[in-house]
């Protein structure tokens, strides 16, 4: 088994971020330290981070949070009022959270130590879908919508564009939209409806994938059925756990 692999497998990051590990020099394989083209035997070799041994879980732990506005999407930021770790227990904080919400966004956010499965899910190539409600303030048009899915052209950096834009309901002054996205770009959903003078009053992130966020209340977690994690690995085309 290739090293990287491994310790994506125990929860320690994508391969990339691994690799980093390894390229560092802060892992060993017996004592030794290990490249990148090192590979292992799980069963009798002793892979060690920092002078820790790394194990393979016996099972994954899956989470669903609904992470509340005002909580920042990192593991310490000391200009963070509050971040999302701290909503989660001691024994949970471990684990990898996929994709990011920015501060003043709520919803859905899953967190895994299946490093393997995090990791595809966040590559666009696979084009994992996720859905958004969002409330604007602006003039709302009709047409607004397809124009949205056409997209936005940048001088700068890739193109911004939606895959499914719905009209929930259109008021004076504004509207709630159901918005679907394929790629997690950095604050996507806002920059978009910026381009066409709407302002994000709410930002909600109800599906990833197969997974809903349903009734559950903001700030709470549950673990993921086993309906949705078979769900998830089959969207990436990984085997069953």
């Amino acid at each position: 088994m290739r090293l990287n692999q491994f310790l994506a497998h125990a929860g320690l990051g994508s391969r990339r971020s691994v690799e980093a590990l390894i390229s560092s020099g802060r892992v060993t394989i017996n004592g030794v330290q290990a490249t990148l083209q090192s590979r292992i035997d799980p069963a009798s070799d002793t892979v060690q981070l920092d002078g820790r041994k790394v194990r393979l879980p016996d099972r994954y732990t899956y989470l669903l949070l609904h992470k509340p506005v005002g909580v920042t999407v990192t593991r310490s930021d000391p200009h963070a009022k509050r971040c999302v770790y701290d909503l989660l227990p001691g024994g949970l904080r471990h684990l990898a959270y996929m994709g990011r919400l920015d501060r003043e966004s709520e919803g859905l956010l899953l967190f895994s130590d299946d490093g393997q499965l995090c990791h595809r899910l966040l590559l666009p190539s696979y084009r994992v879908e996720r859905e958004y409600r969002v409330a604007v303030e602006g003039d709302w048009q009709d047409d607004l919508a397809a124009r949205m899915v056409k997209g936005v052209a940048f001088a700068e950096g890739p193109p911004l564009a939606a895959t499914r834009v719905d009209t929930i309901r259109a008021y004076g002054g504004g509207a709630e939209l159901c918005i679907v996205l394929r790629e997690g770009k950095k604050r996507e959903v806002r920059r978009l409806c910026a381009e066409f003078r709407l302002k994000v009053a709410r930002l909600c992130r109800v599906r990833f994938g197969p997974v809903h966020l349903g009734e559950l209340p903001p700030g709470r977690h549950r673990e993921l059925t086993r309906d949705e994690i078979d769900s998830l690995r089959q969207l990436v085309r990984l085997p069953r756990n």
